[in-house]
């Protein structure tokens, strides 16, 4: 009997072990870029991106290709309504400095 609890106790303390070290996926959102854009030097195509924000890390991804670059994450006080992202004009490039994910109250702020 004592040793059917010690078993049991063992196998629930390494699910337990094993649960607490999966990371987290980070939240995901959709934003569609209608021309060619560059972030932290990285060209993106035009096209629908699912976008993962983990800690400082943003990972854009289109099909199968795929693109990390840093990023700073601020919180507005509100939920922004729509994706929103500012561009700066480089020369003849678009610069992305900043993406508000709409439903949220997210800002992704790129060097």
């Amino acid at each position: 009997m004592i040793t059917k609890f010690v078993v049991a106790f063992c196998v629930l303390a390494l699910a337990a072990a094993v649960a607490g070290s999966i990371p987290a996926k980070g939240l995901t959102y959709r934003v569609t870029l209608t021309e060619p854009a560059s972030v932290n030097g990285i060209v993106l195509k035009p096209g629908d991106y699912r976008v993962t924000v983990n800690a400082n890390k943003a990972t854009f991804v289109l099909g199968k290709e795929s693109n990390e670059v840093s990023v700073k994450i601020e919180e507005n006080t509100r939920k922004f309504s729509d994706n929103q992202i500012q561009y700066d004009r480089k020369g003849d490039q678009n610069v992305i400095k900043f993406i508000c994910l709409g439903g949220s109250k997210t800002r992704l702020v790129f060097n």
